[in-house]
């Protein structure tokens, strides 16, 4: 039996599998410490979680339209003109499964077989295979450390070809917690437009910035980069929203009727009680991702002070996200607990075996120089496990 061909080669989500690793060493009972997933470790805030009880005692519990509640998109409007200037109507706005499932319909309407896609590394572990799930190729664009990983217009220009279609922008970034500045942004949007190049700006981190460094949406600058622009945002990281699955597209009208062609046949709509509380999140009291966020921004600071202590290893300071790229050259050709090591997935193993910590694998994101450690955890386990690497790699690394 011959299945999908396109499929069979797509590759499982390496992030994934290191949690599901980690679970299964702490099920044997294991002191296992996790720096994997990007979840925040806060539960959704209580007036959420009230108003999707509300909405089921109320009945709220059938279909909606495929694209989402005219509620929650009035909701999304009235944030992306507050928060980013950007006014878009209610047949612009596609409500989605989560932020994921918003890039894939994008890429779905989008894409023909054989356009290009550009994709900076190091990227989310999903893009290469969502472009390729679109019959398209993923371009890779380097971005180097003292960049802070970032894309530049330069990078980019010496990668588009005729069959540019897009370009992925992740702002604040995920696994490197990059944020673009203005200037930055406005450089890459006047290269879009001149090759009229669709630019995917995925933004579900936006309100997880720390510092002076605004979060500016790349559509904002014009109406031909709007025009060009499709928005991507959603609940999960800012509001502690994951389990609930909602995300949303805001683009150009002809977009927004294609993606939405395509998830009333894939999906129907978002679940509809997640919908009504994600009303909510956006329209009642934020004090709870204020608090999250000076919380995040106290185990940031630890996190890159304790990284840089520890020998073979260092880090650069991420300016958003929850994420440090934690650089792990020097541990390549040295023994490790008596093997000699050269990948991040051997690296991320052993620690993960002989010091009880889970960390991601850099080749998962494109780039094998490094190890993704989330701080989307306790600052007490931040702290002890941070130092059972310091531990282990003091006694074993030679």
């Amino acid at each position: 039996m011959e299945l999908s061909k396109k499929h069979l080669n797509l590759s499982p989500s390496m992030t994934l599998s290191i949690a599901a690793k980690a679970k299964e060493l702490k099920a044997e009972g294991k002191d296992v410490i996790g720096f994997g997933v990007g979840e925040p470790d806060f539960n959704t805030p209580q007036h959420i979680i009230d108003k999707a009880v509300e909405a089921m005692n109320k009945g709220l519990t059938g279909y909606t339209a495929a694209s989402g509640i005219p509620e929650l998109k009035k909701a999304i409007c009235d944030k992306l003109q507050k928060d980013n200037g950007l006014e878009y109507s209610a047949d612009q706005i596609i409500v989605s499964n989560g932020a994921k499932h918003s890039i894939y319909n994008a890429l779905q309407a989008i894409c023909n077989p054989g356009d290009e896609v550009l994709v900076g590394i190091p990227y989310w572990v999903s893009y290469p295979e969502l472009v390729k799930m679109a019959d398209a190729e993923p371009v890779f664009i380097e971005g180097k450390e003292e960049d802070e990983f970032k894309m530049t217009p330069e990078s980019i220009k010496k990668k588009i070809t005729s069959k540019t279609k897009a370009i992925l922008l992740n702002s604040p970034g995920n696994p490197t917690g990059t944020v673009y500045t203005k200037e930055e942004l406005r450089a890459i949007a006047e290269l879009m437009a001149e090759h009229n190049i669709i630019v995917i700006s995925d933004e579900i981190y936006e309100k997880l910035i720390y510092g002076n460094e605004p979060h500016v949406s790349v559509a904002s600058f014009n109406e031909k980069i709007k025009d060009l622009t499709i928005v991507v945002n959603g609940l999960s990281k800012g509001y502690a929203m994951t389990g609930w699955r909602i995300g949303y597209t805001a683009s150009n009208k002809q977009i927004a009727k294609i993606m939405g062609n395509i998830q009333s046949h894939a999906t129907s709509n978002p679940n509809t009680m997640a919908q009504y509380a994600s009303v909510e999140a956006l329209e009642g009291d934020q004090s709870s991702l204020e608090n999250m966020k000076v919380e995040f921004n106290k185990r940031r600071k630890f996190m890159v002070k304790r990284i840089n202590e520890i020998n073979g290893v260092s880090c650069i300071e991420p300016k958003g996200a929850f994420y440090v790229m934690m650089n792990i050259k020097e541990l390549k050709g040295r023994t490790l607990a008596g093997k000699m090591v050269n990948e991040s997935i051997e690296i991320a193993e052993i620690i993960l075996e002989k010091a009880q910590v889970a960390l991601v694998p850099g080749i998962a994101f494109g780039s094998d120089d490094y190890l993704r450690v989330s701080y989307a955890n306790s600052l007490e386990n931040i702290k002890t496990g941070l130092d059972r690497v310091d531990e282990f790699l003091s006694k074993e690394l030679k």
